[in-house]
């Protein structure tokens, strides 16, 4: 086997930024959960339309970084709701990565975790391909020394406006990355709108207490 047999694709969640487009597609749009395995599916269906000289894609790596609360000021259904996540991103090989974080200090720390994970897998000779799920400017730093290792960075976001609901990509970061894969964009595009469809699961196959609360605040 060549060692450009298989494009290695490995995926750093910003937990904090999916989440929100998860609760707002959930309870503002009533489409359904957005869900990680037809996600992965899209991600190395898109590579490899952009990528040339493999013979297969596939996501080698992923993991999700966020901070984590304590107990203290959450009720019992954020807490079950936290459980089901954990075990949804287990169940579809996302490794999690949680910060301790202070409810005086919010949430610090998580950009600065990612891109040393990113940045240690990248060095390691591990991937071929870095998909950074955020919309965070201050990653600049981090897909260009990536790319100073030879590994491609595409950015996969969210960007909508929805009254008081928002969510976009810096656009410092998106000029430097390699690719990029606007999400929502994919709900209006003629040949993607069945694979748009396809990354939710429908909201009444879907137990409406696993959802993970009221949307607060934006992206």
């Amino acid at each position: 086997m060549s060692d450009k047999s298989i494009c290695r694709i490995g995926v750093f969640y910003d937990g904090s930024y999916f989440a929100y487009s998860q609760r707002y597609f959930y309870h503002n749009r009533k489409v359904g959960w957005l869900s990680f395995r037809p996600l992965h599916s899209l991600i190395e269906s898109y590579i490899r339309s952009k990528e040339q000289g493999f013979t297969n894609y596939r996501i080698v790596y992923a993991a999700w970084t966020q901070g984590l609360f304590t107990s203290s000021k959450a009720d019992e259904r954020q807490l079950r709701n936290d459980r089901n996540l954990h075990h949804d991103l287990m169940h579809a090989g996302v490794e999690v990565k949680f910060l301790p974080m202070s409810t005086s200090q919010g949430e610090k720390g998580v950009d600065v975790a990612l891109a040393i994970d990113a940045l240690q897998i990248g060095l390691e000779g591990k991937i071929d391909i870095a998909v950074l799920v955020t919309g965070d400017g201050d990653l600049v730093p981090l897909v260009r020394a990536l790319m100073k290792q030879g590994i491609r960075v595409m950015a996969a976001y969210f960007e909508y406006k929805d009254g008081e609901y928002k969510s976009f990509i810096n656009e410092r970061l998106l000029a430097v990355c390699n690719y990029e894969l606007d999400i929502c964009k994919l709900e209006t595009d003629k040949d993607f709108k069945a694979v748009f469809k396809g990354l939710f699961r429908r909201a009444d196959d879907y137990e409406d207490e696993r959802g993970p609360g009221k949307l607060k605040g934006s992206a």
